[in-house]
């Protein structure tokens, strides 16, 4: 029997459509049908200059706008030849609000797994922790979720006057909820009986298959491009990178992912504690300080192919331009986008599983639809 599960059904987290080849309780094939979104990215890119594009690099991804925002901005500026002369004050604030919206991003996966195989206190606890980092970045950028904060050569604004006390307000508030979110959901017998030994993806079908973030670190590869590359103000900082090791089942299992991204969002709470630390010691507010300052009028680069990539909460984040030299307006901008590659895994991980935990495999990938169909 061939079932329909989407494009508007829960599990699938958007406009997802799967064709579900079935023999009784049985999976035999799964394929996804992509094309419901019609964002169009690629092609609106080179209808606009690049700070024109920046917009649409938040509706990508929109749960991970300032991580789409940053590495977009990091290609144009290595481009334009103007990286290093970025303010280190402006490198950290980058850094701490894309840590803030990583977390964000993955209050949503860990809450959202929780509902699709059944549990619904997750999803109510995550969202209302969440809305304490929205309300963060609202407040710093003046914008919900699509914030254009990260500008070529600089920022939207200044952090608001107090800014830091609030936020570490927060990390003092969300740490000890970890823990309860932890005892509710992490080590729960139910939950750890749904998701061990489901959907295991050994690693060198993750590598075979372009699989980053989460998805391949959850198989045990120590592989995040804040490491790898070294980008922005990342290697002054001290962050471990945790990976799947099959405390419960097997080696890059459902719950080994899940695993990687609750001890991801402890990660990046020691990295917005030591932004904070070097912003109000080292590189503190000052009267004349204009985060606008080096803000190109034009953005003009030379003749060139250029590929930049960053680590966002799904994992490798790419941009392919070609410049003309003539132009402010891209040639040709390409798009690797993470849930596109990781998606691309799910027929290989589903066969001859039960339909129940095709569900589980589904929402162990944490995908954004807004970035497949593009």
């Amino acid at each position: 029997m061939i079932i329909n599960i989407g494009p508007q059904h829960p599990s699938t987290h958007g406009v997802l459509r799967l064709e579900v080849i079935t023999d009784g309780e049985l999976v035999v094939d799964v394929i996804p049908h992509l094309g419901y979104l019609h964002r169009c990215f690629e092609k609106h890119a080179e209808a606009l200059s690049y700070p024109q594009i920046l917009p649409y690099t938040d509706r990508m991804d929109y749960l991970a706008s300032m991580n789409n925002n940053h590495a977009f901005v990091m290609g144009v500026e290595r481009m334009l030849g103007i990286e290093h002369e970025i303010p280190k004050r402006v490198e950290y604030i980058r850094v701490l609000v894309c840590e803030l919206n990583r977390i964000a991003s993955h209050m949503i996966a860990l809450g959202t797994y929780g509902l699709d195989i059944g549990a619904f206190t997750p999803f109510l606890w995550t969202f209302r922790d969440r809305e304490h980092i929205m309300n963060l970045l609202e407040w710093a950028s003046g914008s919900r979720m699509l914030y254009n904060y990260i500008w070529v050569g600089g920022l939207f604004y200044d952090l608001p006057v107090g800014f830091e006390t609030r936020c570490r307000e927060f990390v003092d508030y969300f740490r000890p909820k970890m823990d309860e979110l932890n005892k509710l959901i992490t080590d729960n017998p139910i939950f750890v009986q749904r998701t061990a030994n489901v959907g295991v993806l050994p690693l060198h079908t993750a590598v075979n298959f372009g699989c980053s973030g989460p998805m391949l670190r959850g198989s045990g590869l120590k592989w995040d491009l804040r490491r790898v590359d070294g980008y922005s103000v990342y290697p002054e900082l001290e962050f471990d990178i945790p990976v799947g090791k099959g405390e419960m089942g097997t080696v890059g299992d459902c719950w080994d992912r899940f695993k990687v991204r609750v001890d991801e969002v402890e990660e990046s709470l020691k990295i917005i504690t030591q932004c904070l630390d070097r912003l109000e010691k080292q590189y503190p507010r000052t009267e004349d300080f204009d985060p606008r300052a080096l803000c190109p009028p034009k953005s003009r680069p030379k003749k060139q192919d250029f590929y930049i990539r960053a680590e966002n909460p799904r994992g490798e984040l790419g941009f392919y331009f070609v410049a003309d030299g003539r132009s402010d307006k891209p040639f040709r901008c390409k798009s690797r986008a993470p849930s596109f590659c990781n998606l691309s895994v799910l027929s290989e991980i589903s066969r001859g599983v039960l339909i129940a935990d095709l569900v589980a495999i589904i929402g162990s990938l944490d995908i954004v639809l807004g970035e497949v169909d593009r």
